[in-house]
């Protein structure tokens, strides 16, 4: 339908009794020359005006008949979604529209684009971010995956505004956004100290906090299993908390301990949300320990009752029982103080490096059930021959009998030769599923976007969106779509604020993905995870298609967000 209107000049149409389909004639009050230009302009400008109207559509894109989710827990309805540059234009019957291009969505699930709240896309420096170093981000847009969300775990840029400027002429496939971290914050300022800082220091750290909601941050990330962010009491946690609550922010955070002291350490979250008036967010919520197996109905009691009492607590799960971190996850605190050159001091003098390996003997046996076979090195830069072994393999293949004491040995070795990212397998799968079901719980992958083919890394960075849908809604159904979607779009979207994303509704943006949910696979496994996930056939991110059929347009309409 052409919508354009032309106002040309006065004119005067004589009356003639021609037929109302035949041409009047129009007499210009101008002079002779001026008139032949100015029918010469009309003759130009009309032709104009007809092929616009031959050419024009009701919308850029139309999506045709998918069965479609809303992504705020709705039933799925069949219908079709009108896009007009980055947003959706008109939802319900739009057979009889045209469009400049459409997709087929019939026998498919049509869903918004799914958001990723605790990312690793990011690091802390922009040159080193996976989303500038690999920016189609493969393995999120073939999940579906539209929105990235980083600077988790305490670990962040310093200057917000400056990442997200950086990010802003990055073309990139997905949306990124950035939480500031806390232990960035007070390495910055206090460096790796452990002590309580003194009152200009967090008065400084504070500010800090501020200018980065202030520049776009969607919160405060922390990471208090990790130094500097361990050496943080209560107290500092929320002051630092309090400019991201005035801001609407939310405070996310790996908790201080997921094993032994994982109910104290989520009072901890609930008390910092209540004594900083944040909203707040257990991130990927989970119980180390085979000996604590099931006392995720403890943890998730403990949400529940802050709930009642008024507090805006939740958090996220990964679909896997093992995690992910450095090798150091398993060495004492008091160890890791002062750096990694500190570390190595350490370990380099025999009666420190004694007591080092007495406490990774310890976590061993109390944290990964006394079995090296559940500590696998995924990824040592460099010493890539033992990536995907266990630390078991690693002294079976030196001959040597398996323990924890030379499980420990090893470890040692292992970050006194640079150091390993180790996947841990310590969890539960009926922990991970009351956790998933929880009504404030959301889908997250603490994954990045991993070099295909380097090291043997998490599976959850090539999987995690789509294994639920593979495994907990159509395989084992312990979670209806509805739910699942949910999950992974609309839910996070309300915890970061982002209205308009999440959703598929009029006016929202146009982050949408269409998949086959018979067909969805998670097809990355412990110990071989370089494989994309299959079942999503197209994705749009603003409007913009960036995966059609299968196959990459080409298109990286990915934005810098900011809350």
């Amino acid at each position: 339908m052409c919508h354009k209107r032309y106002v040309l000049f006065r004119a005067r149409v004589e009356e003639d009794p021609a037929p109302a389909n035949t041409w009047k004639i129009i007499h210009l009050d101008y002079d002779p020359m001026t008139r032949l230009r100015t029918i010469s302009f009309v003759v130009t400008l009309f032709a104009g005006a007809f092929a616009s109207c031959a050419t024009e559509k009701e919308f850029d894109i139309v999506v045709r008949n998918g069965l479609v989710y809303d992504g705020l827990g709705n039933a799925a309805v069949e219908t079709d979604i009108g896009i007009r540059a980055d947003t959706i234009a008109a939802m319900g019957d739009l057979s009889g529209a045209s469009a400049l291009s459409e997709i087929d969505a019939t026998g498919k699930t049509v869903v918004p684009g799914f958001i990723d709240i605790h990312s690793h896309a990011t690091s802390v420096t922009i040159e080193l971010s996976g989303i500038v170093l690999r920016p189609m981000a493969e393995n999120y847009i073939r999940q579906g995956v539209t929105t990235a969300v980083g600077g988790q775990d305490g670990s962040s840029p310093i200057d917000i505004g400056a990442f997200l400027a950086a990010l802003d002429t990055t073309n990139m496939t997905v949306n990124v956004g950035l939480f500031v971290g806390h232990g960035s914050i007070r390495s910055h300022v206090m460096g790796n100290s452990n002590r309580a800082p003194t009152q200009d220091e967090l008065a400084q750290m504070t500010e800090l906090v501020g200018l980065a909601m202030d520049a776009g941050a969607f919160g405060l990330s922390s990471g208090l299993e990790y130094t500097p962010g361990g050496y943080a009491d209560l107290s500092e946690l929320v002051a630092m908390a309090r400019p991201a609550a005035n801001a609407g922010g939310l405070y996310i955070s790996h908790i201080r301990d997921e094993g032994a002291r994982l109910l104290e350490s989520i009072a901890e979250v609930i008390e910092v949300a209540e004594k900083a008036g944040v909203a707040a967010q257990v991130t990927h919520h989970k119980v180390i320990g085979k000996g604590r197996w099931g006392d995720s109905t403890k943890s998730l009691a403990l949400i529940d009752e802050a709930g009642k009492r008024g507090l805006d607590v939740s958090s996220d799960v990964y679909p896997y029982t093992a995690s992910s971190t450095g090798l150091t996850i398993l060495f004492p605190a008091w160890s890791l103080l002062g750096g990694n050159k500190t570390l190595l001091d350490r370990l380099s003098d025999v009666r420190q490096r004694d007591r080092i390996r007495a406490d990774i003997i310890r976590h061993i046996n109390e944290e990964r059930g006394a079995d090296p076979r559940t500590i696998v090195a995924a990824s040592c830069p460099d010493f890539p021959e033992v990536n995907g072994l266990s630390l078991a393999g690693i002294l079976e293949e030196r001959g040597i009998v398996v323990t924890v004491e030379g499980a420990a040995e090893v470890a040692m070795e292992l970050v006194e030769k640079g150091g390993c990212l180790g996947v841990f397998h310590s969890m539960s799968e009926d922990d991970v599923r009351r956790i998933m079901l929880h009504p404030n719980t959301m889908i997250s992958s603490d994954g990045g976007i991993p070099n295909p083919g380097t090291g043997v890394p998490h599976p959850r960075n090539y999987g995690a969106f789509a294994r639920v849908l593979a495994r907990y809604v159509r395989e084992w159904g312990i979670l209806s779509m509805e739910e699942a979607i949910y999950k992974m779009s609309g839910l996070p979207a309300e915890r970061l604020r982002l209205f308009n994303r999440g959703r598929l509704q009029v006016g929202a943006i146009a982050d949408i993905a269409v998949l086959d949910a018979t067909a969805m696979e998670d097809h990355a496994e412990f110990g071989d995870p370089h494989h994309y996930a299959t079942g999503v056939s197209d994705v749009l991110v603003a409007g913009r298609i960036v995966l059609r059929d299968g196959v990459f347009t080409g298109e990286r309409p990915g934005r810098a967000l900011r809350h």
